[in-house]
């Protein structure tokens, strides 16, 4: 049986909530965890959906990126505060908007 939108969408919170500070991780990175091969879109489309109020607690989706370790998602952040927030944990950045994956990256498998 296929899960619910909104199941997916509460797995996808779950995930993003365990990320700890100074890391970040994928959106496909976090759709393979949930076992959704090629849904990395469905884990963005969750995170645009994300509303804290509705939620009852706030998830760092500041940490959350593509697969290059670019800010893919600061868009949906008012100004530059994605890239602000990972400054402020002590992530370093290699360009402008990308993220030093090799030293930040976090994976929920490592969590099992």
């Amino acid at each position: 049986m296929k899960p619910s939108t909104k199941d997916f969408y509460q797995r996808v919170y779950e995930v993003v909530a365990k990320i700890p500070e100074g890391k970040v991780t994928s959106y496909g990175v976090i759709a393979g965890y949930l076992g959704v091969e090629s849904g990395a879109r469905m884990v963005g489309y969750a995170l645009n959906n994300y509303d804290p109020e509705q939620l009852g607690y706030h998830i760092p989706a500041h940490r959350v990126l593509n697969r290059l370790g670019q800010l893919t998602g600061r868009a949906f952040f008012e100004d530059d505060s994605m890239r602000e927030r990972l400054e402020q944990e002590g992530v370093e950045f290699t360009s402008e908007y990308t993220v030093n994956f090799n030293k930040h990256f976090w994976n929920p498998f490592d969590e099992l």
